[in-house]
């Protein structure tokens, strides 16, 4: 007999969205996990891996944040790549990409969403 275990994503508090400055990144340890939020105008806030794609180093959360057109976005610290910080996408090497996590704020508090 064979068992499948499923693994479900849980939602996890990781500040108070008060605690973030609009158009900066910080990191948030989440399990073993380094997640950099990002809160961009209002209540708008951003998970994304702290972990830079191109080099691996944990920098992210100090990543410059602007926007492409609608797009809010970050650029890595080290070498400038600009990634969407809603879907990861790289817009100046397609070849990398961003670990993105859907986010909610509930009672004033950033909850990620992080596989179970």
């Amino acid at each position: 007999m064979s068992f499948t275990i499923e693994r479900t994503a849980a939602w996890n508090p990781a500040c108070e969205v008060d605690e973030l400055e609009h158009g900066w990144g910080e990191v948030a340890l989440m399990g073993a996990q380094q997640i950099a939020l990002v809160r961009v105008t209002g209540d708008e806030v951003y998970a994304v891996d702290h972990h830079d794609p191109h080099t691996g180093a944990p920098v992210m959360a100090r990543g410059i944040v602007g926007s492409r057109g609608e797009r809010p976005t970050i650029a890595s610290p080290l070498h400038k790549e600009v990634y969407d910080l809603g879907t990861g996408e790289c817009f100046t090497d397609p070849s990398l990409v961003l670990r993105t996590y859907r986010t909610r704020i509930v009672g004033g508090m950033v909850e990620v969403e992080l596989d179970g």
